[in-house]
């Protein structure tokens, strides 16, 4: 999964640590995210969405190379 929440936050001019306040999460989580290191739960997806006001899809696009095979 990638995600676009470094570019947003700086945009938006947050720190990682006020991001994370905002979202109920640790600083570390944040950067965690923003590496790729973690996914986000659907909740935390939906939390960190809201706050820069765009839909899920905006902030995180699924990457198909790592699709589950059946």
């Amino acid at each position: 999964m990638h995600n676009k929440i470094r570019e947003l936050r700086q945009a938006n001019g947050l720190t990682q640590e006020e991001l994370a306040s905002r979202v109920c999460v640790s600083r570390q989580t944040i950067i965690s995210l923003e590496t790729g290191r973690y996914d986000p739960s659907i909740h935390l997806a939906y939390r960190i969405a809201q706050t820069f006001q765009k839909p899920i899809e905006e902030v995180f696009t699924f990457d198909k190379d790592g699709e589950l095979q059946c």
